[in-house]
């Protein structure tokens, strides 16, 4: 069969990966708006509360690595369709939940479910899409983050009013279930085939060739990724802060703050397609590793229109990255045997960016959280040091 029959529309299968990934990640989501109201119903503090969400990176530093090797064993779809039952399990945990420990637990599980989809989804991807379409589905499956936020920030407080806590937990789960459902069905080959694993000689050649994954140039892409998850997460943890120091009300910061996240609705299917149209990913991914300190350094630091400069800035342009590292990733790698388990260390070198995001930037601004510039500089800073990264590194 040759490569344009043993493919289907590429297109279809990313809007249906999106469509899943989505219902997931808007359950990862659904906490924040309604943390106050938890907290009351579960008697729980601050400290113990704040787990309901930093739960899942910390599932997904854990589990990255050994995700990696079983989508290598038994093939990204099979994860992505037990991560639908995953969510389902931990929400009704959370459903049955007495205490706010256990509903942490069912959290935890849901992060379970989260990070089998993050491996698995460009993995997906990559097997179930022709080679000069992957960029494009690529940049359409990065969405899911994006838009899950949206979704879970938005229905949330109307599915809580409408069927309480109960119904928060099991709305998303229902969706995810059947969206998991359409994966089945439409992620194949055109042949109706889920396609063969790799076979155990090619697994006996991972299992030789992992220093792949420690040499200096992968080392280099994955410096690249962590720098741009730091900074992303310090921009969208603490600008708010800034600008409601400024006199902005927190509505508007709120959004203000994640209009990069929906301006990437443009930007990453746009990355995608033209990375595809050149054939090459990394002129692309400078142009958007560049933007990130500029673009953080206004949203930390500046005032008026300065801010939406900024988050124009980082939307358009800096949210192109995640696309671009996730369709590289096998240029800079070289080995196709070396996906499955690389997808996991990428994700792993994601959530660890994530946490040092979250945990630098407090420091940087001192006991009275009042050295923006200097977090605007650093940020900066990092932002170029990650371009310079990028631009070292070297594509096959």
């Amino acid at each position: 069969m040759g490569v344009a029959k043993k493919y289907r529309n590429w297109a279809l299968i990313a809007v249906v990966l999106l469509l899943f990934g989505t219902a997931v990640a808007s359950s990862q989501y659904k906490v924040p708006v309604i943390m106050t109201g938890l907290m009351e119903q579960f008697s729980m503090d601050a400290g113990s509360a704040s787990w309901l969400m930093s739960i899942f990176t910390f599932v997904g530093i854990i589990l990255a690595i050994p995700t990696g090797a079983l989508a290598k064993k038994y093939g990204p779809k099979a994860l992505l369709l037990a991560a639908g039952g995953i969510l389902l399990a931990g929400s009704l945990v959370g459903v049955f939940a007495a205490d706010g420990t256990m509903l942490i637990v069912s959290r935890a599980i849901e992060g379970v479910a989260f990070i089998l989809v993050t491996i698995c989804g460009p993995l997906a991807v990559q097997k179930y899409v022709a080679p000069d379409k992957i960029g494009s589905a690529t940049g359409i499956w990065a969405l899911w983050v994006c838009l899950g936020s949206v979704v879970g920030g938005i229905v949330t407080p109307t599915v809580s009013a409408l069927f309480g806590f109960v119904g928060v937990w099991m709305v998303y789960a229902i969706f995810a279930a059947v969206f998991a459902v359409l994966v089945a069905v439409v992620v194949r080959f055109a042949d109706g085939s889920d396609g063969p694993e790799a076979p155990q000689e090619q697994v006996a050649q991972e299992k030789a060739s992992y220093a792949e994954l420690l040499k200096p140039n992968t080392l280099l892409f994955f410096l690249a990724f962590l720098l741009f998850n730091l900074v992303l997460l310090a921009m969208l943890g603490f600008s708010p802060t800034w600008m409601q120091s400024q006199g902005m009300d927190a509505s508007l910061s709120g959004f203000l703050s994640t209009l990069p996240m929906l301006l990437a609705v443009i930007s990453s299917p746009l990355f995608g397609t033209l990375s595809d149209k050149m054939g090459r990913c990394k002129p692309l991914y400078i142009i958007g590793m560049l933007a990130m300190g500029p673009s953080a350094f206004l949203l930390l630091t500046g005032s008026g229109p300065a801010l939406w400069v900024g988050a124009v800035i980082m939307g358009l342009l800096g949210l192109g990255v995640p696309v671009m590292a996730l369709t590289s990733f096998g240029q800079v790698l070289g080995k196709p045997e070396l996906m499955s388990i690389g997808m996991g260390f990428l994700m792993l070198i994601q959530s660890l960016g994530q946490f040092l995001g979250t945990f630098l930037a407090p420091i940087i601004l001192g006991a009275n959280l009042d050295q923006w510039m200097t977090l605007g500089i650093v940020m900066c800073v990092i932002g170029f040091a990650g371009t310079a990264c990028v631009a070292l590194c070297k594509f096959k």
